[in-house]
């Protein structure tokens, strides 16, 4: 069953328990003086029985109002927030920490009556469930709950407390004594809603905070968050010859899979770094990971719904399988976002002519930005110059094999060209590092999804496979320092929920594995005299026509096969500085070659006035087109208009007062 349909019944459900949901108006102090109001017999301090759906597993079956916070009895507490926030809690946290949150909450709403006296909770119980359940809050932007204040409605061991959580302890501590094995992950293979998605990748990033954040690079057509979640030893920060890659999924809103494992992954990888998997954690340690689990959350809307009809017995069962290859294809523009990007492999075949010409960072035609160019396209475009990534991989799905660039056939007449770039052997084997860890898709014998590519092992050059105009993969290539491959997932585009953990076993070493071979080649420092790095030198190797720039401290990181190569390093004032190396094929980390270069006067290049358009690499969006993707939307004075998290709703529908006490400062 997919989770699309787990919000609109939550909502059905939250109606029925917020009918009513402004609390009666209570007796204040200074009216009760006044003679006012009183407080009714029934409801003086009392003890009563549980009468609280929600709390009836609580350890006690007597319960006293008012309760702890001042309901004064059975319908104040129903028809209060807090109450609705406990009913709740279990699908807005998916699952985490709901247990000891709820026992938490309903002993302060309906605190144990002993001997005709109220039992108050323990501070330390309090205590403790905070400390492990914070960052469930945090990764949903929701503020800690006011009646789970620990100091105010929570007591210590010596004024006479009780713990609200031993039964659960003690369930628990049975279940962990049925395990013999190590400790290991636990992750929930599902569908995730977009708001699901977003809510879980939060709850990872706060749950490893010391390692990873979250960070949109922009929004949708439909105003939906392109949200990342990076990891690193140093979240945040661009470290010195710490190489960053990135993985990106659902491009196309109708191929699921890649947008699930990468989920999953995330998960993996806060999990078992905190569980002390020394793989996991040199990796972290040593790299920099960005995770964009959905470039189309719009698109993945539409085929969602789409899919969820196969539960209709009317529908003709062949038509969501069939539609899935279609629908929620595009963005909501009606964009492919992999056609959108600038078609700069036909600028790379044209200039082949020209004696000096590299194929990298090529410049974006001006013409381009007059075209319709999608927000998500325009977003990753500016995360890609604005990161130095070196490798990165796109998941999609309808095939099942690793496809790298060029994209575009160097004829445009043929479809199905070979058209290898200048690094084709670099490309064959990352093409080659994921499909071999992969043990269906590297095999010549799978029955593939029509396609027929004897002996290819699962990989294939992209315009061989078929041609494309606007490609991502091509332009992470040649306009930046990143390479990039498209992962096909397999002939299925939207699997059911029961294959999503035979996928993720499927696929999980091959998404480790390709991760770590961004340290494959080499890295270094171009220095200058006086030690300091120079940003933008190139980094050159002999026969290969495609150079990489050093980023904002000197540092640069370039892929390359074993053997041996010779390297140049140049920047415009600097002197050249030759060097050859040789890579062992025994090799698995980085070699490591600094440059140091000097200064020298400066005379520009002959060579260089061949090549029209060099000097206009860095305009990007030149006539502001697009600059309204990134500005945060503003009300009607001019103020920046603050948007209220997306559970919001789930205490605003029955049009009563909600409570602001949950919106975070």
């Amino acid at each position: 069953m997919h989770k699309e349909h787990t919000m609109p019944s939550m909502f059905i459900l939250i109606s029925i328990l917020a009918t009513g949901f402004g609390a009666p108006r209570r007796c204040e102090p200074e009216d009760e003086a006044l003679g006012g109001c009183r407080i009714p017999n029934e409801e003086d301090p009392a003890c009563t029985d549980m009468v609280l759906a929600y709390c009836q597993d609580v350890p006690y079956s007597h319960i006293m109002f008012p309760n702890i916070i001042g309901h004064r009895n059975r319908m104040e507490v129903e028809m209060g927030a807090e109450y609705l926030l406990l009913s709740v809690l279990h699908g807005l946290l998916n699952g985490e920490c709901s247990e000891e949150l709820r026992l938490l909450g309903c002993s302060v709403l309906a605190p144990r009556c002993h001997a005709g006296h109220m039992l108050k909770p323990c501070r330390s119980s309090c205590e403790a469930v905070r400390r492990g359940c914070s960052h469930a809050f945090e990764g949903i932007d929701m503020a800690w709950p006011y009646f789970l204040d620990c100091d105010r409605f929570f007591v210590s061991n010596q004024e006479g407390c009780y713990d609200p959580l031993s039964e659960f302890k003690a369930r628990q501590e049975i279940t962990f004594a049925n395990f013999t094995d190590e400790p290991s992950t636990i992750i929930q293979f599902t569908y995730h809603s977009n708001a699901q998605m977003w809510s879980t990748l939060k709850r990872t990033a706060a749950k490893c905070s010391h390692i990873s954040r979250t960070y949109s690079i922009g929004r949708s057509v439909d105003g939906k968050d392109l949200l990342v979640i990076e990891f690193s030893d140093n979240p945040g920060q661009h470290e010195l010859l710490e190489p960053e890659m990135k993985y990106v999924g659902n491009m196309h809103g109708n191929e699921v899979l890649g947008r699930q494992l990468l989920i999953y992954l995330a998960e993996y990888l806060c999990s078992e770094y905190l569980l002390g998997n020394e793989r996991i954690q040199k990796l972290i340690n040593t790299t920099r990971i960005h995770i964009l689990p959905s470039m189309n959350p719009d698109g993945y809307e539409l085929a969602a719904a789409e899919v969820a009809d196969r539960s209709d017995p009317e529908f003709n069962q062949e038509g969501p399988i069939f539609n899935g290859w279609t629908n929620g294809r595009r963005n909501a523009q009606n964009i492919d976002l992999n056609r959108n990007f600038p078609a700069l492999t036909s600028i790379a075949y044209s200039r082949r002519r020209y004696r000096r010409f590299r194929v990298d960072h090529i410049p974006i035609p001006d013409s381009y930005w007059f075209g319709k160019v999608a927000p998500e396209t325009y977003a990753v475009m500016k995360w890609i110059r604005s990161i130095p990534f070196v490798l990165s991989a796109s998941l999609h799905g309808g095939e099942l094999l690793v496809s790298y660039p060029y994209d575009f056939s160097k004829h445009p007449h043929e479809e199905k060209m070979l058209s290898p770039t200048p690094d084709d052997q670099v490309f064959k084997q990352l093409a080659r590092i994921y499909a071999d860890a992969h043990a269906e898709m590297a095999s010549n014998n799978t029955n593939r999804c029509g396609g027929s590519y004897t002996n290819k092992r699962g990989i294939i050059n992209g315009a061989e496979w078929y041609s494309i105009a606007g490609g991502m993969a091509d332009f992470n290539y040649l306009h930046s320092n990143c390479f990039e491959v498209t992962v096909e997932l397999g002939c299925d585009k939207f699997p059911s929920e029961e294959q999503l953990y035979p996928e993720w076993k499927r696929n999980k070493e091959s998404l480790l594995s390709y991760m770590e071979a961004v340290h494959r080649g080499i890295k270094g420092i171009v220095r200058d005299e006086h030690g300091n790095g120079i940003e933008g030198a190139t980094i050159s190797v002999k026969g290969i026509r495609h150079d990489i720039t050093t980023a904002e401290d000197g540092d640069y990181w370039r892929l390359l096969t074993p053997g041996a190569h010779i390297l140049t390093a140049t920047a415009s004032g600097y002197s050249k500085v030759v060097k050859r190396i040789n890579l062992p094929r025994t090799m698995t980390r980085a070699g490591r070659v600094d440059f140091l270069l000097k200064k020298v006067p400066y005379t520009p290049d002959e060579d260089d006035l061949y090549i029209p358009g060099l000097e206009t690499y860095e305009r990007f969006d030149p006539y502001n087109q697009f600059e309204s993707y990134t500005q945060s939307e503003l009300g009607e004075n001019g103020e920046e208009r603050l948007e209220k998290p997306w559970w919001w709703a789930y205490f605003t529908q029955s049009g009563n007062s909600a409570p602001t006490w949950l919106l975070r400062n």
